[in-house]
């Protein structure tokens, strides 16, 4: 099965109408969905809604790997018998005269045996349980009267002992015992589930990718959330906020790199909410992810398309540009498996030939990806005519997305800079009918440094949008939200590792989430 990440479904939380679908009684579980939304006496049953679904989407992931490793062995299971019902009763020609001979002799024996049998069966049977070699005839009556007691208590014994046998199939109950392998029933599982509850999907369509990704990222977020979770929920549930707490949220949110003015758009915000009603935390926390998701998809809603998708059937040309150490290669080489696992026939064009080694570690990539590299073998080759040779290259082989690597540059390098405007052009002429995207990469570790980046690259490449990486090795988070406010340009990709499925399209409920869960 192909899982598309590209045209996953992303939406903003739905009063989480996925529970509603879920569980056996649909019709008693709107009533507690609804209650949940007015009263905050129903939350065990919305908790034990959510854990209902997170038990079913653990139950069908399983059921999806077993479905698919079920039919190797198989094979072994039909093969089996055969191997064992085939030998052991054809040959023993020479036994059968041996078991004979050594049946038939003593007749007188057997007589004896026969007629002692016919007068005392109990004994016999007595004798036979027992397999004792003293003959019956020593015995006494007596002797003989406990024998059959003793015989009758451990017949009585042996059964007694067969009934709990069959009572050991009681610890059948837990449902959830056998885990899949690399996937633990955990509370990073549970809460993964919760947020795709919350974005309308059904347990059903669940995926593994989906949830080793949300604990990647909730993985990743963890030092910036550390950092302000736990003061934030402490200053806004004093009620208004006075010049003290906003003193306090506004160095909080400094220190994550959210940036001047997207912290005094959300401290605005967050005291215009306070003053009208007293909230609790929880509430204050709630109310404050709206915040964030609406700063977050504020470019969607205007200059730019909300859905990142490449088209099937068509030739999408996608240039990455970024400064040099912001893992721009690695980005690519991680889109490009994005694309190989989503069902697009994908192409990299290496045109970054200023760098050393800068086309190796390309190939390298293409090569874990599976994704055919177009190179020029000499050094110091021009960008453009590489960025032609792919286009070609494309173009004969029907490929529907072409990832061009071009050359790292800083923001004060003119002819850099113009280098870009020159491969543009390439592109209008040599496939006018391309969907071409331009895409920067932004380390998150940088903060408000990559922003200085981001402004000059913006007018020279004409941006569609940021990919954000290492997230998972920072307390700096926030910058995305200063990406997005002072830019004007929206997230398209984020990265929270250093492996090659830890980047994914950017949703901005699943960060703020992850940014903010407690």
């Amino acid at each position: 099965m192909v899982f598309n990440w590209f045209r996953r479904q992303n939406n903003n939380p739905v009063n989480t109408p996925a529970q509603e679908k879920q569980t056996e009684t649909p019709s008693t579980q709107e009533s507690q969905t609804e209650s949940v939304e007015t009263s905050s006496n129903d939350a065990p049953a919305a908790a034990t809604d959510l854990l209902a679904y997170a038990k079913s989407a653990y139950k069908n992931i399983q059921q999806k790997q077993q479905a698919s490793e079920v039919e190797t062995p198989s094979v072994e299971v039909t093969e089996a018998p055969h191997v064992e019902t085939a030998p052991p009763e054809e040959p023993d020609p020479e036994q059968l005269p041996d078991e004979t001979t050594a049946d038939e002799p003593d007749p007188e024996n057997i007589d004896s045996t026969a007629t002692e049998a016919e007068v005392t069966p109990s004994e016999a049977l007595a004798t036979l349980e027992d397999a004792q070699p003293t003959p019956p005839t020593t015995l006494s009556f007596l002797e003989r009267a406990a024998a059959e007691r003793q015989a009758k208590q451990e017949r009585l014994i042996a059964s007694a002992i067969e009934v709990p046998e069959t009572e050991v199939v009681q610890p059948a109950t837990p449902e959830i015992v056998e885990e899949i392998p690399g996937l633990a029933f955990d509370d990073g599982f549970v809460w993964s589930t919760e947020v795709l509850a919350a974005q309308g999907r059904r347990a059903e369509d669940v995926s593994i990718e989906e949830i080793n990704w949300l604990k990647k990222l909730r993985q990743g977020l963890d030092k910036t959330r550390r950092g302000i979770v736990n003061q934030l929920k402490a200053i806004v549930g004093q009620g208004p906020l006075n010049q003290a707490a906003v003193d306090e949220i506004e160095s909080l949110l400094l220190q994550a790199d959210v940036g001047v003015e997207a912290t005094d758009y959300i401290i605005k915000a967050l005291q215009k909410q306070l003053r009208e009603e007293v909230t609790p935390p929880d509430k204050a926390i709630a109310y404050l992810k709206t915040i964030l998701r609406d700063m977050l998809d504020a470019p969607l809603k205007t200059s730019y398309k909300p859905n990142f998708t490449p088209e099937k059937e068509n030739l999408n040309i996608w240039l990455i540009t970024g400064v040099n150490g912001a893992g721009k290669t690695t980005t690519i080489g991680k889109i490009a498996h994005l694309a190989q696992k989503s069902g697009y026939k994908c192409l990299i064009g290496a045109a970054d030939t200023f760098r050393a080694a800068a086309v190796e570690q390309v190939k390298v990539w293409g090569s874990r990806s599976g994704v055919e590299v177009i190179a020029n073998p000499g050094q110091n080759t021009d960008p453009a005519a590489v960025v032609f040779d792919a286009i070609a290259a494309a173009q004969a082989r029907e490929t529907e997305l072409l990832l061009v690597d071009t050359a790292g540059r800083l923001q004060n390098k003119k002819n850099l800079m113009d280098e870009l405007s020159k491969i543009r052009r390439i592109i209008d002429r040599k496939a006018p009918n391309a969907k071409v995207e331009s895409l920067l990469v932004l380390d998150a570790t940088l903060g408000q440094n990559g922003l200085r980046q981001a402004e000059v690259f913006s007018q020279a490449a004409q941006l569609s949008g940021v990919v954000l990486t290492k997230l998972d090795g920072t307390a700096k988070g926030g910058v995305a939200l200063a990406v997005v406010q002072q830019l004007g340009l929206p997230i398209r990709f984020i990265g929270a590792g250093e492996g090659i499925e830890d980047l994914r399209p950017f949703s901005s409920y699943e960060f703020v989430e992850a940014l903010l869960s407690g």
